[in-house]
């Protein structure tokens, strides 16, 4: 399971180094890699087997839906297989680290079945985002299901 938050920086070719605790559950995830996409201004990393889960529930789909024919094509068609070099980095491509704004500084946070890279400056916004949310009584009702 992908859990807690890194920060860390990007190296000038693209390359970050994946949390030491993360890559054995990497290994154990069906290869030495991850697959990465895109998704509200961050990136998603998924082991092998999950982003298999994920292509078979995506292609239970209808496709007749305009918004999810376009969700596919983007999620999908701009995934990308990362496989880690020798001292546990990988290399985000710049597409995706444009789409991302990850230019120096970022953070890795788990979220158990995946986990997701955000620039620092985005992450510190969700943050904000997110107690701001926590105000919100329909929020705070569903935070509160959890029994939390």
């Amino acid at each position: 399971m992908f859990r807690g938050s890194s920060y860390h920086t990007i190296d000038a070719k693209g390359r970050i180094i994946i949390p030491a605790r993360f890559r054995d559950v990497i290994q154990n995830g069906g290869g030495n890699g991850i697959m990465l996409t895109r998704m509200d201004n961050a990136l998603f990393a998924y082991t092998f087997d999950q982003w298999n889960k994920i292509e078979t529930k995506i292609l239970a789909l209808s496709e007749t839906s305009k918004p999810m024919r376009r969700f596919r094509r983007v999620f999908i068609g701009g995934a990308i297989e990362c496989p880690p070099d020798k001292q546990g980095r990988i290399l985000i491509p710049p597409v995706l680290r444009q789409y991302a704004e990850l230019e120096k500084e970022i953070v890795v946070v788990g979220q158990i079945v995946h986990f997701e890279i955000w620039s620092k400056d985005r992450y510190e916004t969700e943050v904000m985002r997110l107690e701001e949310d926590m105000k919100k009584e329909e929020v705070g009702n569903q935070i509160a299901q959890l029994g939390l």
